[in-house]
């Protein structure tokens, strides 16, 4: 599932196709994707100009002119793609659409914007932009790692007494929101916790270094357009670069790269999640 880069990364991608630009139409080419999308979708963004795109945790929003934002989730495999002239100087031939391309966004100027998602595990709602953050997606959210209230203090009271394995508790989106899977693992190494540690057993020295090490990895795998392991891919349609920096993740029987370190990248299951990590230096 796309984390926090790859979602910011695809973000970042459409905000210059999208942001400031009026929907001309929209195409939607099944009634559902994780759910029914909302009623008359297509009709309710015809014409609507895109106010701002943003992130929260691993969902897209779209503020529009109506007062209503569209909130988009990626899901296993979902993507959006950008083809055409987004500033509608030249002629460009879009790419044939693929058969899994659900919902087709036209924007004035001559962009596509195509949701291509073929395990539909993806979703799209539309909510009213000033209540947005009481959505049931949204509402019980934690703080963003790359935000000002994510700090030190937080965290370690975040994590208090609680007797859930330290990777367990940095995947609760509720303490911490848009971390997954691979970022916990990468984080983890880094700050050389171990990922069966219990989250309350660990000093607040060491956790001290997880706020940092957490917007270093994230800010890193952002600057390499996220990681492409089977179906992500950036909204130009490259594919992402930060798998070519794991130190850990999918590593299994790998030296490890921490310095002076002689161990070796074991892999665990955690509440059936493949668990990277190096015995030796993460305790």
């Amino acid at each position: 599932m796309p984390e926090l880069p790859e979602v910011e990364t695809v973000m970042r991608g459409l905000a210059p196709s999208m942001e400031g630009v009026r929907i001309a139409k929209v195409d939607v080419n099944r009634p559902d994707l994780r759910w029914p999308f909302p009623e008359r979708m297509a009709e309710r963004l015809k014409g609507q100009v895109i106010l701002r795109l943003r992130r929260r945790s691993k969902y897209i929003l779209a503020d529009l002119s109506n007062g209503e934002s569209l909130l988009i989730h990626l899901g296993m495999s979902g993507r959006m793609t950008v083809s055409g002239d987004p500033l509608g100087q030249f002629v460009h031939e879009h790419p044939h659409l693929e058969k899994h391309d659900h919902v087709i966004i036209w924007m004035d100027g001559g962009a596509r914007i195509a949701f291509n998602d073929p395990r539909r595990f993806g979703a799209m709602d539309l909510l009213p932009t000033e209540t947005a953050e009481s959505h049931p997606l949204l509402a019980k959210l934690g703080p963003e790692p790359l935000g000002n209230t994510f700090s030190e203090s937080y965290l370690a009271e975040a994590l208090s007494g609680r007797r859930t394995p330290m990777k367990s508790a940095l995947l609760d989106q509720r303490i911490i929101a848009g971390l997954g899977n691979i970022y916990v693992c990468e984080v983890l190494h880094k700050t050389g916790i171990s990922p069966t540690r219990l989250a309350g057993q660990v000093s607040r020295a060491r956790l001290n270094r997880v706020v940092p090490a957490v917007r270093d990895v994230l800010e890193t795998a952002i600057a390499a357009g996220g990681s492409s392991l089977k179906d992500f891919k950036q909204a130009n349609g490259e594919l992402g670069y930060f798998q070519h920096q794991f130190n850990v993740y999918d590593k299994e029987g790998a030296d490890c790269q921490t310095a002076d370190c002689t161990g070796v990248i074991r892999r665990i299951v955690q509440s059936g999640r493949s668990t990277f990590y190096c015995p030796l230096c993460q305790r």
